[in-house]
């Protein structure tokens, strides 16, 4: 009741302002609002994908074809009000043999998981009121992005995305400073509203303020406060900095990214713990594109079990490889050394990464990976992905050898 009570106020205060604004002297208003309602951006997308997973855990390999279809709509403004919705429709295509996770396909458990089951979503439903160019506030369904995605994100790669209902706030009043911050009262992940896994209740504040900086740098201190009532073990107080920029060497470019996040038990959580997470990257931009890079992350773990640093509300399968081996933190923890390399090659774009994976505890091995893509654009509206990730456990760790393998095309109107 008092997140409701939270929500429900400042919506609310929203419909108050809106009110005032509206007020007489305008006779044309209701013709202000048909036109505002008639002059939006409508948004037509297909995303089509053939995906492949051979991992020797499992009796057989998965096979799916999956394609997305999404519409949205965004409104003109009127009485600076602006809505979004967004729908999504996920569907299979020929290729079914595959678990698509949390009871979603029930009967094929001797399959890999795909997490693309199919169904239709209300993906996004909000309303922003810019009360000043420097204010925003956002009352709905919405997509939350911060930062990398590292801590909380769209979950984009997956057929269907996890979106928040959230209220934000967001201002640029200061100086040379965005400050974000959100109260969500549920998570919509991936996994669709049929099964219990595809939503979450929670009591979670998101603070986030990025300070620019000369030449380039910024800093991002933030802090998490996560409480969810369904998987108690999710929630989580974390509180870290990022500090990001880039150094000029002759041509080329050196971006550097450092980032630190102490994280602890908060709300209703199972165990008292305590973990770190550390960030390094140096990514050299040499000339016309090329690029290579060098990381280190490290998500802290613990001698007991339950107690390793874990990101609940990321986009994961951007970090740690695309194989998607450590969607969960392992108890001793993950240390992850990658080396990455970017090539323009006409119009393709080649990436390559190799990962080294360790625990954070110990130092055992967990094993290795290569990945690699190449993508392309045909026009501004079509796109190619070629796509795969091979992991090769060490032996003696609990992990599997697993292959996957992608072909995506998408079309955008």
């Amino acid at each position: 009741m008092r997140r409701l009570s939270v929500v429900l106020l400042l919506v609310t205060a929203v419909s108050v302002a809106a009110q005032e604004q509206a007020q007489p002297e305008d006779p044309a208003a209701d013709d202000d609002i048909v036109t505002a309602l008639m002059s939006g951006d409508l948004f037509l997308g297909l995303r089509g994908r053939y995906e492949f997973v051979d991992d020797d855990g499992f009796e057989k390999d998965a096979n799916a074809t999956t394609t997305r279809l999404r519409l949205n709509y965004r409104t003109g403004s009127w009485k600076n009000l602006t809505g979004f919705v967004e729908f999504d429709h996920v569907f299979n295509v020929l290729l079914t043999d595959y678990n698509s996770g949390a009871g979603t396909s029930p009967g094929k458990t001797e399959y890999p998981v795909i997490a693309d089951p199919d169904g239709s979503d209300l993906n996004q439903l909000y309303l922003d009121y810019a009360f000043d160019p420097k204010w925003n506030l956002r009352v709905g369904r919405q997509r939350i992005l911060l930062d990398n995605q590292r801590f909380v994100g769209g979950v984009g790669w997956r057929q269907n995305e996890q979106t928040f209902d959230a209220v934000t706030a967001t201002t640029t009043a200061l100086e040379n400073t965005t400050i974000f911050y959100s109260y969500v009262g549920q998570v919509r992940r991936v996994f669709g509203q049929a099964v219990s896994a595809g939503q979450a209740n929670v009591d979670t504040h998101l603070l986030n303020a990025r300070f620019d900086l000369a030449d380039d740098w910024s800093v991002t201190p933030y802090v998490y406060r996560i409480d969810d009532d369904d998987t108690p073990a999710f929630s989580t107080l974390t509180i870290g900095a990022r500090a990001k920029g880039s150094l000029s060497i002759g041509a080329s470019k050196l971006d550097l990214l450092a980032e630190y996040a102490a994280q602890s038990d908060s709300g209703n959580a199972p165990v008292s713990y305590s973990a770190d997470y550390y960030h390094l990257t140096a990514t050299w931009a040499v000339a016309s594109g090329l690029s290579f890079g060098l990381g280190f992350e490290s998500l802290g773990g613990h001698s007991n079990p339950g107690k390793a640093f874990r990101t609940p509300l990321a986009t994961l399968h951007a970090f740690n490889g695309w194989a998607d081996k450590f969607l969960a933190t392992p108890d001793s923890g993950l240390n992850d050394l990658y080396l990455s390399a970017k090539l323009p090659v006409g119009k393709w774009s080649l990436v390559a990464v190799y990962h080294d994976f360790a625990a954070d505890i110990g130092g055992d091995g967990y094993g290795d990976e290569f990945d690699v893509s190449a993508s392309r654009k045909f026009t501004d509206r079509y796109g190619l992905l070629l796509k795969g990730a091979f992991f090769s456990a060490d032996s003696g760790s609990a992990f599997t050898d697993t292959t996957k393998l992608w072909v995506m095309l998408t079309a955008e109107y």
